[in-house]
């Protein structure tokens, strides 16, 4: 293998605090020369506030090596001239779309794009249906989904993320959404692409059985899941299979060498 793609939350990080033996398992990759890339579907911060945030815990990661679902879009909007954006997205996220027309926040038509991210706590009934009516008007809006991540493990237990409100909307409108994060093929093509691996000589490592793993599965990289995170024993019951199942990053060296991988 020569290319590692990782998940950070649940993986390298829980809440405020490092995964024990992350750091080290990070250092030991660095060590022996395997390219790697970052993949999150975080939404709720920019990669900036990301690197910041792991580098209060002793992960040093800048930005160049994290891939976001906003710099993923961000990158197919601008290929197709699209503008006027109706974002669903915390407003420390919306500087990554910097140098697009953004509507008003209270519009509820003209928009080119509804995109769709993290909004927690933000979604209520009046903004969900502000969502509906852009999508309704004619010509109907592109619906973009950063990530369709179905819940997250919280510092105060399980929570709903993007996938919920976007099925919802798709649902109601009869529009599909554009996925532009994990599970999304496109999304660890354009992964691959930055590592200049291919998907035969790489592995994804996270903590999520279907975003992470069975993403990857679908874009042909094989999938190692940890049992940290939003892991849970029903993971292992269904159909998607991965590679190894590892009780936490921390265990990432040991198995490489067992198995004979070479960078």
């Amino acid at each position: 293998m020569r290319a590692i793609l990782f998940d950070l939350d649940g993986v390298f990080y829980q809440g405020d605090s490092p995964i024990q033996g992350a750091v080290q398992a990070l250092d030991w990759v660095r060590a022996q020369g395997i390219r790697h890339l970052f993949l999150t579907n975080t939404t709720s911060r920019p990669r900036s506030a990301i690197a910041e945030k792991l580098g209060r815990m002793g992960i040093r990661v800048s930005e160049d090596e994290i891939l976001t679902p906003p710099v993923a879009a961000l990158a197919w909007l601008r290929e197709r001239g699209v503008t006027d954006l109706a974002l669903f997205v915390p407003e420390a996220t919306r500087a990554e779309f910097a140098g697009i027309h953004l509507l008003a926040e209270d519009a509820e038509s003209g928009a080119g794009a509804v995109i769709l991210g993290d909004l927690g706590a933000g979604w209520d009934f009046a903004t969900l249906n502000r969502a509906f009516r852009l999508l309704m008007t004619e010509p109907h809006p592109h619906l973009i989904a950063l990530g369709m991540t179905r819940y997250w493990r919280a510092p105060d237990g399980l929570r709903l993320d993007c996938a919920a409100f976007a099925m919802a909307l798709s649902h109601a409108t009869g529009i599909e959404p554009l996925v532009l994060g994990k599970p999304a093929v496109p999304f660890f093509e354009a992964a691959l692409r930055t590592l200049g691996a291919s998907a035969g000589d790489t592995l994804m490592i996270g903590d999520d059985i279907r975003g992470d793993i069975g993403g990857a599965r679908d874009a042909g990289v094989g999938g190692i899941l940890v049992r940290t995170g939003k892991f849970r024993l029903d993971d292992l019951k269904g159909d998607i299979r991965p590679v190894a199942v590892l009780d936490s990053i921390a265990d990432l060296p040991r198995w490489w060498q067992a198995h004979g991988m070479t960078a």
